[in-house]
């Protein structure tokens, strides 16, 4: 569905999300404490880090009217409506992700990239390699700088007219998962299609590129050689193991696309492309629960063997979605060029977009607060978010279509239950199962020697993990 500015969109029927029945939520309900106690102890050399930990239980309240809520009014016909409070998490909550990936698309396309053409550049490594990129911030930070290199080079090559100084613009979103909720680290990087640098007069000149599909294989060759020569020096592989990678054929597992470019009038293409690229994890709507035990994931597209789907147990899911989950204070997303924070030109460039000014989380961008400071242009309204994205402004009375105005912030939980009984709404917290042991086999001997509910030991130690 195609995005239209928030002030464009006709007020629309909204209906407050409820999580508790959601699949995922009845999920970790159930089985996160399971989960976690089995981690305790180690299970499946899986392990689960403080910060995941805290996003589950963060994603239990998210929604959740019972925590509290606020409180719209409709001045025209008394109508109220009541919104529950957002864990705003990162990695584990839909809604949160979601409202994440609409709000960096929204001020990436409204306030960063400016009129021009925007190409995607899509880069894929080997699985020899992604586990160091996947655990290891230093490395993977080093090979996104030698991609974002070798573009600014080939880019510039075929930008007529530009000098050997002139810089591109781009913004590399770095996926640290898979369409199957696996871990495949790669990078999704929007570069604007052409090269900058300054002007005598003190301004800013653009040089368009013109790059043919075919260039890719040049680009993936050099990038190859050279994150390869990357994981030598940084002692991640043998020398001898770099030289036969580079002799393996279908390019050793690298891949380059950059066959998607968008022109620079169509700001709505370029939405719904940065909405792919800073997309989350996984998609609550391809989550089917099959029984109590059993769970679908559905994919976009088939794997190599044909599958449509991954068959899950709950603690599978669990697991997936905790070894995905970003670590505090770990951009999901950077800047390079012109559009670095601290680029030169940086200003110049952004100044080529439309002056058209957004709302924000509190006015118009760029308006000034009581205390005299002014609001990020990042910043957005919730309301506007989802009329962005939904197309029915969440503000709008459903009884007679008036604007509804947020009256009260509610926090007291008697006060909370007290309102929720009168409407009707639960007032009870959904209740989180306790962890349990696995269940007892019926017909077990003990003669046998073996614990329950685990399948007889092998006779000889096999170590299941990848050994490189």
């Amino acid at each position: 569905m195609p995005s239209i500015p928030a002030k464009d969109c006709a007020p629309g029927l909204y209906s407050r999300r409820r999580p508790a029945e959601t699949a995922l939520y009845q999920v970790v309900q159930k089985h996160f404490e399971t989960f976690r106690a089995l981690c305790q102890d180690d299970w499946e050399g899986q392990s689960m880090p403080a910060y995941a930990e805290r996003e589950f239980r963060r994603y239990l309240e998210c929604g959740i009217l019972a925590h509290g809520f606020v409180r719209a009014r409709c001045d025209r016909c008394g109508h109220d409506f009541l919104v529950a409070f957002s864990c705003k998490g990162r990695g584990v909550c839909p809604s949160c992700n979601t409202r994440r990936m609409v709000e960096t698309a929204a001020h990436l396309a409204d306030h960063v990239f400016p009129k021009l053409p925007v190409r995607q550049w899509v880069v894929s490594f080997p699985k020899r390699l992604r586990y160091f990129l996947q655990r290891d911030g230093k490395v993977r930070s080093a090979a996104l700088r030698i991609v974002l290199r070798i573009i600014e080079e080939h880019v510039r090559a075929r930008s007529p007219g530009a000098s050997s100084t002139a810089r591109i613009g781009a913004v590399a979103f770095i996926h640290q998962f898979g369409s199957s909720l696996n871990e495949h680290t790669h990078f999704h990087i929007c570069v604007i299609d052409g090269v900058f640098e300054a002007t005598s007069e003190g301004g800013v000149a653009f040089f368009e590129a013109t790059l043919d599909a075919g260039e890719s294989a040049e680009i993936q060759t050099k990038i190859r050689r050279r994150v390869l020569r990357m994981f030598v020096q940084r002692g991640r592989i043998e020398s001898e193991e770099a030289k036969a990678m580079l002799a393996w054929e279908h390019a050793g597992g690298f891949s380059v696309d950059a066959s998607v470019r968008i022109e620079g009038p169509d700001r709505q293409g370029l939405e719904r492309l940065l909405r792919y690229c800073a997309r989350p994890p996984f998609a609550l709507e391809r989550i089917e629960m099959l029984d109590e035990h059993r769970l679908l994931y559905h994919l976009t597209k088939p794997m190599h063997d044909g599958r449509t789907c991954v068959r899950l147990n709950p603690l599978e899911l669990i697991g997936r979605i905790a070894a995905l989950v970003p670590a505090p204070r770990a951009h999901r997303h950077r800047y390079y060029g012109v559009l670095a924070p601290n680029a030169r030109l940086r200003s110049a460039v952004t100044a080529l977009i439309d002056d058209t000014q957004v709302p924000s989380e509190t006015g118009p961008v760029g308006a000034e607060q009581p205390d005299g400071s002014k609001r990020s242009p990042a910043r957005y309204l919730w309301a506007m978010l989802l009329a962005r994205i939904y197309e029915a402004f969440p503000l709008a009375c459903p009884v007679c279509g008036s604007p509804m105005t947020i009256i009260a912030f509610i926090t007291d939980l008697p006060v909370v239950h007290h309102i929720l009984d009168h409407i009707g709404e639960p007032s009870t917290l959904p209740r989180i199962s306790p962890a349990r042991g696995p269940p007892e086999w019926e017909g077990w001997d003990e003669s046998s020697g073996q614990e329950p509910g685990f399948d007889p030991a092998p006779e000889y130690e096999f170590d299941q993990r990848n050994n490189w």
